[in-house]
Order: structure tokens, then C-alpha cells, then sequence
């Protein structure tokens, strides 16, 4: 077995919840998740060798199960821990009854066979590194801004079926912080002038913004908010997991100086143009003896809440924000004070940092400033993620964070972004290499999305390799994952697996990482012009590393399927993926009729140029764009496909945070007259976010979404008025067309404070069965027959 350095002063913290772990939280998972075969499965936990073992260094011994046939019937799993009995229950259940657990079709868990079968013999499961983590900060905000208790309980199923044991715990550190705020003197208008709304407030934890615009944050958000993650922590800890708990950043209200006249802080940087007042957040210096006050002071509020469940402190000061000084004593001494005021608060404290400030900061970050800043904490002391380990990883460069514990990271999604993508041979091969390497400090595997969005079967593959001491083989993972997915007919068509099989060798074997190296962003989610939109790089590229022609015969494989099995047009997993695949057909379909049009329409040049062409093309890029939002919206699938899902899953927020039975932290700001208020605020946040990011398109089109109600309701005007103005030839050689430019930000900004339900034709009723997008994806084939041959 390989034992890792870990922290030793965590160990002992985190040895005595080990001691206390039970086999309640699996067993109440399978009561949850497959009542009817509750009596099925027997669990316990192994008497040996304690987690974490102290000595000059301490390790953490990796997760182990097995799974064997009882006497009595029943299939019975053994672990170390309780997220190795659920590894251990996963493998069972995908292995032996072919069923699964996914994010947007929910658990299939239920379909596992009546009489399950014995195991042939006793398996033996073993982690390859002690962690395996989840989460990126802003996925908070990209995903689950708005998510109620039922979303986080699948989640938290979800990541306890797949091992993780490492999970980011962020909601509710807004009523702490407040709190803090207040005892510290701070008064409530100080704080709303600070916090910013809730598709936000992941950016506001890192310091890159303060405030809010739109209006302010419902303090009744706050409150429910944190009444949400009581319930949420409690559960990580009940299935075994180690919540990684925020910390106080040293980011605070700009009025600082007025409490604290002689305290040291700084202002940080201007943030992607933003303006000022809602950017170039304050930052108080850890050396200053308040910093280690409020440490202490947020700390000690947060283990009142939630019980000394964890010392590991997610802390991030310079997420795309640079130091005030470069100076490596200046770095190291920011570092010291930092960790010295967790080890204040918590004697046993670990702080984890996100590593993208050294990649998206490189030329700040050189190897001297990293080893400076990394060099004024212990290694013991802190885990670093290596955030984006598939395209840009930073461990190699840095010698392994100089000997930092660190975990290897997927990034793979910005934003949020739909297209299909992925880097499977990296994926499986690197962490593996990784970990091998002479002076590897490696120490887990993580998932740390921007936004949990599709492609799920790439983040399974990572974290079922965590358990695997060789790369696993893609093309035999990709089978048994489709025999699963798809589970129902006696017999699978041969199609379903054809034709992920040809998208694993093209689709998700994304190789040219210096090309495009996340999801892809189609180019009719970018606010339209006749040059920049194609060939983009890096990652939010627009530019298709495979042969559409390929995934065409993917997509008429796994189409197929269904007319030899026609019970599949039932199977929630088959109709979400239908969509998924016939939508990023459509897509693609969309460069060939953008690059005619402009070529059509442009008046300087005789040898394309042709009205007539230019003006069906164009016409043909707006209809495609139609049939695709009638696609969507019949997939049966709005959790994932609709506009009006996100939207209705904000506004739900107002009514759930009742205003007359709330005390709320804040008393005195943010007041919302009514439910419907509050509720267009949440509104303005949702629609914003996935659009113009920023009062006034700071971020535009980041966080867009190929999604039913958001294609018609906004890229199809977008598109439309870019026809209209391209057409009357005002547009000049290098794209610039000024009146095109105006009537786009008109049109974005007056979309911002639309309330959903108003227009014609805008409606909640979001579901609909596989009957419906069997029709409806008919019509599109019909109607688009040079796109699906």
C-alpha cells in the first residue's frame, strides 16, 4: 500500500472523525437510493489500521473495500472508510446490475434487477491516492447559485458513489462573514455596499469584485442560504467526507480605514474592466495583528455552526488579482501571517489554495515568486490544487509545488460551456505519470469545473481512475459505461455503442491542447460580427478539433438505435444524450452558413459577394438557430436545456426565503418591498450572469448556454440584427460596424430586466416526454436533411 505526506497537525483532528465514522450515511444512502433492495446489501467497517497515522510525518493510508457474498444472501462491502463502502457499492452496482447515478437524469440507481447476483469471488478495491476532491470555488455561482436542497442531496450522492472524500463546502459563508463584520464594527450599509448578488458571490470571495448591481443581496438569502449548508455539511460528514471549509480571505469593506485607521491594507487590482466601485477590492495584510482577530473570529462562528467537522481552509488572496509587491520576503511574509492566523483560530488548520493564480498570472508568478510565496508555510500545512493538470499544469514547472502536497485537477469547462469536448488519454495516462514522477508530491485527483455542464463521462472516467495504479483502457471504460447508462432493453443497440465509440476516438480525444483546450464555445453564443468569431484558441475556443462529418455518423448510429428499440425514446438517459449529440450537430452546422453568409454579404469583394445568396444564407442562419431551440425545449430535459429552468429555479428563491419569517443577519439593507421584487432581482442575476456578465458586458458571453428560451429569446435577435445591418453593407473590411455595435448593447441590456413569462410564447411548463423530442427531432432531420447525412 502507498502511504503519502499529509499534514501532520490536521491528522490528529481528523484521526478522531475517522474513529467516530459509521456505516449509517451508506446505509441511509441505499435506503434513499434503492429502498427496495435496502435488505440487499450489509456493510461494515474495517478495525484496521487507523486513517492517519502520526510519526515524524503523518500519512493518510488510501481507501480499500471489498466486495463479497454473505452467508445470508447478501452482498456485503468492507472498507477503511465510509466513502470506500460506497466506492465499493458503486462498483458493485455498475459492474454486476448496470446501473448508475448521473447529475441531470438523476439515479437509475432504482433499476438494479430484483435478485441481484452474487460476486464472483471477492474483489478488492483499492484508492491510489488518500484524496479524491471536488469542486471549483466559482462553480458555486456557474452551477449551483441556485440549488435547493434535493439538487445538493443528488449531488452529494453523486460524489460519495464516485469516492470523493474532499468536497469545497461554500454555502453559507456570507452569514458568517457578516457576522464578523458586525462584531468587528462594521455597520450594515458598509457590508451591502461590499457583498454582491447570487450568481456572483464566487468572485466576490475571491476578491475580484464587491458589491452588487442590480440591486443589493437579500439578507433573507443570506439566512437561507446558511440554514441550506447546516443541512449540506451534515450530510458530507455523515457519508465520510472532509468538507473543505472556507476561511476569512482579508478581503473587506473599502471603509476599513475608518474603523481601523492605523491597520495595514491595500486595494487590489482593477478586475476585467469592471468599474471601480465595483472592483479593486480591499485587502487587509495578514501581518496586521486585526487580520489574525477576524481569523479567529470567523472561524470560531463556523465550527459553532457546523461542529469541528474539518481543519482543511479553502483561502484564496489572489485569484486573478496580483500582489501589492512582487518582493519575495514581501510574498513570504504574506503567506507566514496567513497561515499563522489559521493556526490561531485552529491548531490543527491545513490551507488549501486553488494554483490558477500561477498560470493565469504567469508572468507575475515567476518560479522564484511561487517558491517564495509557497515557501512561508510548512509543507505539512497546506494542499495545493493543481487546477488545470489535462492543459496546463503547474506542478511541473514548479518541481511539485516545492514540495506541497498537491492534487492533480480536471478544469476541462469555463463558464459553464455546453459543447462536447474532452481529453480522455489525458485524463486517464497523466495523473498516472504524475504520480510516478521521482519528486511527485501528489497527494489525490479532483474534478474542478468552472461549471458542471455535460460531458459527465469524462469527469467519471478521472475519478474512477483514482482508482486504478495503470491508465485505464478508454475504449473498455467507454463500453461498460454506455452498458450502464443506457440500462433497460435485455440488449443494448449496437449503435449506442458504435457510436460513442467513434466520439471517444475524436470528440473526447482532443489532443491539440495549444489549440483548444476546454469545451468548446459555439460561435452563435458570441455577440455576432463579420470577423473574430472563428478559429478562437485556448479555452473558450470555437474552433472544432474533430470532422464534423464524424460525429454525424455518430449521431446517426445512436439516432438508430431507437428505431430498433423504441423503448429507449422512455429512457431519460437516451433522450438527454440524443439532445446533447443532436445539438452539437446543429452547431457545427452553424460555421458552414456563417462563413457563406459573410462571404455572400461583403460588398468589397466582387468574387463572393451576391445579394440574393446572402439573404437566403442568412435567413438559413436564423432558422437553424429556431429548429435548435425547438429541439431543446422538447428534450424532456429543462434541468439542463432550458432558459426558463434557471430562471424559475432563481426566482423560486424569493418565495422559499419567506420575508416575514426571516431573521435576517442584516437588518437594515437590502429591502425588497415584496416577494415579486426579490424575485426580479434574483431574475436580473441569473439572466445577467449568462449574458452580459457585468452592468454593462464586462464578461459577455462567458457563461453562455445553448439553451431552450436563451437561443430564441436572445441569440436569434442578436443574429437577426446582425443579418439586418450586414446585409445593408455598412459593415467595413475589419468588422467594425458602429450602429450594429449600439443596437447589439441596446438590445443586451434592455434583455437584462425582462421578467420571464411576460412575452409571448414564454411559459414554465418545461417538461416534456421522449413522444414530444421524438417528433421534434423527425421535423429537424426533415428540414435540415444536409446536416444529418
Amino acid at each position: 500500500m502507498r502511504f503519502l505526506t499529509f499534514a501532520a497537525s490536521a491528522a490528529l483532528t481528523l484521526s478522531v472523525l475517522c474513529g467516530a465514522q459509521s456505516t449509517a450515511g451508506i446505509e441511509a444512502l441505499v435506503q434513499r437510493r434503492l429502498p427496495n433492495h435496502a435488505n440487499a446489501f450489509t456493510f461494515s467497517l474495517t478495525p484496521g489500521p487507523v486513517s492517519y497515522v502520526a510519526s515524524n510525518t503523518t500519512t493518510k493510508q488510501n481507501d480499500e473495500y471489498t466486495v463479497s457474498n454473505a452467508a445470508n444472501g447478501t452482498i456485503h462491502i468492507t472498507g477503511n472508510t465510509p466513502i470506500a463502502l460506497a466506492s465499493g457499492l458503486r462498483w458493485y452496482l455498475t459492474t454486476y446490475a448496470h446501473v448508475d447515478i448521473y447529475w441531470f437524469i438523476g439515479s437509475r440507481l432504482h433499476l438494479a434487477p430484483q435478485h441481484l447476483s452474487p460476486v464472483n469471488g471477492t474483489y478488492h478495491g483499492s484508492s491510489i491516492v488518500p484524496w479524491r476532491y471536488h469542486f471549483n470555488t466559482v462553480t458555486f455561482s456557474y452551477t449551483a447559485a441556485f440549488w435547493t436542497w434535493d439538487d445538493w442531496e443528488l449531488e452529494l450522492d453523486w460524489l460519495a458513489l464516485r469516492g470523493v472524500n474532499l468536497p469545497l463546502a461554500w454555502n453559507g459563508y456570507e452569514k458568517i462573514l457578516i457576522d464578523v463584520f458586525r462584531e468587528a464594527g462594521f455597520g450594515d450599509a458598509e457590508i451591502s455596499t461590499f457583498l454582491s448578488g447570487p450568481a456572483f458571490q464566487a468572485w466576490n470571495r475571491f476578491g475580484n469584485i464587491q458589491g452588487s448591481w442590480g440591486g443589493e443581496l437579500p439578507m433573507s438569502w443570506v439566512d437561507s442560504q446558511f440554514a441550506l449548508a447546516i443541512q449540506i455539511v451534515a450530510r458530507m460528514v455523515e457519508l465520510g467526507m472532509t468538507p473543505v471549509l472556507p476561511a476569512f480571505t482579508g478581503f473587506v469593506p473599502f471603509t476599513i480605514g475608518q474603523h481601523y485607521p492605523n491597520a495595514s491594507f491595500v486595494n487590489g487590482s482593477q478586475w476585467n474592466g469592471f468599474p471601480l466601485q465595483n472592483t479593486n477590492v480591499t485587502f487587509l495584510e495578514p501581518f496586521d495583528p486585526l487580520f489574525t482577530t477576524l481569523q479567529t473570529s470567523f472561524i470560531s462562528k463556523q465550527a459553532t455552526a457546523f461542529g469541528n467537522v474539518s481543519s482543511i481552509y479553502t483561502l484564496d488572496q489572489y485569484n486573478e488579482n496580483n500582489p501589492y509587491s512582487g518582493d519575495l520576503g514581501y510574498l513570504r511574509n504574506v503567506t507566514s501571517n496567513t497561515i499563522a492566523s489559521l493556526k490561531a483560530a485552529d491548531p490543527n488548520a491545513v490551507w488549501l489554495l486553488q494554483g490558477w493564480l500561477f498560470y493565469s498570472s504567469a508572468t507575475f508568478w515567476t518560479n522564484a515568486r511561487i517558491e517564495a510565496y509557497l515557501g512561508g508555510v510548512a509543507n505539512a500545512d497546506m494542499i495545493i490544487l493543481d487546477l488545470f493538470s489535462e492543459s496546463q499544469p503547474q506542478w511541473q514547472r514548479t518541481n511539485s509545488y516545492y514540495g506541497k502536497p498537491w492534487i492533480w485537477c480536471e478544469l476541462h469547462d469555463y463558464g459553464g460551456n455546453m459543447g462536447l469536448y474532452g481529453q480522455v488519454e489525458n485524463v486517464t495516462v497523466n495523473p498516472i505519470q504524475a504520480l510516478a514522477n521521482a519528486s511527485s508530491t501528489m497527494v489525490g485527483m479532483g474534478l474542478t469545473m468552472e461549471g458542471q455542464e455535460g460531458n459527465e463521462i469524462m469527469y467519471d472516467i478521472l475519478l474512477d481512475q483514482a482508482w486504478s495504479s495503470t491508465p485505464l483502457s478508454s475504449a473498455t471504460y467507454f463500453h461498460d459505461w454506455v452498458t450502464a447508462r443506457y440500462h433497460g432493453p435485455a440488449t443494448l443497440p449496437a449503435g449506442l455503442y458504435s457510436a460513442w465509440e467513434s466520439m471517444r476516438k475524436t470528440v473526447y480525444n482532443n489532443t491539440q491542447i495549444n489549440v483548444a483546450n476546454a469545451v468548446t464555445k459555439s460561435i452563435f453564443e458570441l455577440a455576432p460580427n463579420t470577423t473574430g468569431l472563428l478559429n478562437r484558441t485556448g479555452h473558450h475556443p470555437t474552433t472544432i478539433q474533430y470532422n464534423p462529418a464524424v460525429l454525424v455518423q455518430a449521431w446517426n448510429d445512436f439516432y438508430g438505435a431507437a428505431a430498433q428499440e423504441p423503448s429507449l425514446w422512455d429512457n431519460p438517459a437516451y433522450t438527454f444524450d440524443l439532445t446533447d449529440i443532436t445539438r452539437q450537430v446543429m452547431a457545427d452546422a452553424f460555421y458552414p452558413l456563417y462563413t457563406a453568409f459573410v462571404a455572400a454579404s461583403n460588398h468589397s469583394n466582387s468574387a463572393t459577394y451576391n445579394a440574393t445568396t446572402a439573404a437566403q444564407t442568412g435567413q438559413q442562419l436564423i432558422t437553424l438557430l429556431s429548429s435548435l431551440d425547438a429541439l431543446l425545449a422538447a428534450s424532456g430535459h429543462p434541468e439542463h436545456y432550458s432558459l426558463a429552468y434557471w430562471i424559475a429555479e432563481a426566482r423560486a428563491w424569493a418565495s422559499s426565503s419567506s420575508l416575514s419569517n426571516i431573521t435576517s443577519a442584516v437588518t437594515t439593507n437590502a429591502s425588497y418591498a415584496t416577494t415579486q421584487q426579490m424575485a426580479n432581482f434574483y431574475e436580473y442575476n441569473a439572466r445577467n450572469q449568462i449574458t452580459l456578465w457585468g452592468p454593462t458586458g464586462e464578461i459577455s458571453d462567458y457563461a453562455s448556454k445553448q439553451w431552450a428560451g436563451l437561443i430564441s429569446s436572445y441569440y436569434v435577435p442578436r443574429w437577426s440584427l446582425f443579418v439586418e445591418y450586414t446585409l445593408n453593407g455598412s459593415t467595413a473590411a475589419n468588422g467594425a460596424n458602429p450602429a450594429l455595435s449600439a443596437a447589439l448593447l441596446a438590445f443586451e441590456q434592455g434583455w437584462q430586466t425582462q421578467i420571464w413569462g411576460e412575452a409571448e410564447g414564454e411559459s414554465y411548463v418545461l417538461a416534456s416526454g421522449g413522444g414530444e423530442l421524438q417528433r421534434v427531432v423527425a421535423r429537424v432531420v426533415e428540414g435540415w436533411p444536409g446536416v444529418f447525412a
